[in-house]
């Protein structure tokens, strides 16, 4: 496990390549306004030890040094003892359609996409809960266990895309299923399911399995993902739309919200349906959900110590910017041999 203190310095990354490129200008400049001084066979003569790869060779160990010096501000940290502890919360799992319907684009930037900056945003709000993230199309996949690492749960999240799954559909019963068995019954913490989908084309006896999983404590709350006025599923590539969905007829695809089936669903397991069209406003009801349920004390594993690792970067920076002043401008014996830019003889 790894922590990273100051990440605002990274910024100061784009100076390296705004570094380069003055000095490509400046490597340019030279060129040009020598040739207007004398006759490039004359000035060969006149510095005949005159070293391109040099130059270049300095520029690439300024810019590495920099980029480990940099790197040290950041402070990168390594967590070196894991330790239990007791904390209280909610366990929560999101369960997320990957349809290709969610690639329609009736709210921005498109379905799939939106439902991803909600969790993010609902996971930013978390204070001690637990999570877990499934994935579901024609069937249902687990992508994170429960866990209290948020960044983990993050990262998977944004990796997830309609192309995960290769089977198409929309089998909310199988996501349920799945979410029942990421639960420990031990603990018994309380435990909630968030279901955010377009809620078109589902598959097998959803109300069922939703009474089910009430049965056994799970709160399923919807979050609705599109508008009922619906869109085309575009088929890019590049990021460029080549064609839309079309049906067996040669028909364009219209996929629709469906509230009604999310609504059914919310209701059958004592959740609520929510629009996801306002993301703020999706964050705010959701955490007003899990602050007002109770909370369950439970065990978790966590890095409590983390050691400072900037000095091996501050090493390499200093060290390269030491070995830089070596670097002279002027052609060693066995470049010139080597002849890396096929220079002419003098």
């Amino acid at each position: 496990m790894y922590l990273l203190e100051e990440k605002i310095y990274f910024w100061l990354l784009l100076g390296i390549p705004i570094l380069v490129v003055l000095f490509l200008g400046v490597l340019l400049w030279k060129k040009t306004t020598q040739k207007k001084f004398a006759d490039v066979q004359l000035l060969k003569k006149l510095s005949p030890d005159q070293s391109i790869f040099k130059s270049i060779l300095k520029i690439f160990v300024i810019s590495l040094a920099l980029g480990c010096l940099i790197v040290a501000l950041v402070n990168p940290k390594i967590g070196t003892k894991l330790e239990t502890v007791k904390r209280e919360g909610v366990d929560v799992v999101f369960a997320v359609d990957v349809s290709k319907s969610m690639l329609a684009e009736d709210i921005a930037p498109n379905r799939i996409e939106k439902s991803k900056q909600l969790i993010t945003q609902i996971i930013n709000n978390l204070a001690s809960d637990r999570i877990g993230i499934i994935a579901y199309a024609a069937s249902a996949f687990p992508q994170l266990p429960i866990t209290t690492d948020y960044a983990s749960g993050k990262m998977f999240l944004q990796s997830m895309n309609t192309d995960m799954l290769s089977s198409q559909g929309t089998a909310i019963y199988e996501a349920i299923e799945l979410a029942k068995t990421y639960y420990n019954d031990e603990e018994q913490t309380n435990r909630v399911l968030f279901i955010v989908s377009d809620g078109e084309d589902h598959q097998g006896n959803v109300k069922a399995i939703a009474e089910e999983a009430s049965e056994e404590g799970i709160k399923i709350f919807t979050i609705g993902v599109g508008s009922e006025k619906g869109a085309p599923i575009p088929i890019k590539r590049n990021g460029i739309i080549e064609r839309y969905k079309k049906d067996s007829q040669g028909a364009t695809v219209i996929t629709k919200l469906n509230p009604t089936t999310l609504q059914e669903i919310a209701n059958e397991a004592n959740g609520t349906y929510i629009d996801g069209r306002n993301t703020n406003k999706v964050v705010e009801e959701v955490t007003t959900i899990l602050q007002n349920m109770d909370k369950k004390e439970f065990e978790a594993k966590q890095f409590a110590d983390f050691k400072d690792q900037f000095q091996w970067f501050l090493g390499a920076g200093l060290l390269l910017l030491f070995l830089d002043i070596f670097f002279l401008d002027r052609k060693t014996s066995w470049v010139k041999k080597l002849n890396l830019f096929n220079e002419a003889s003098s």
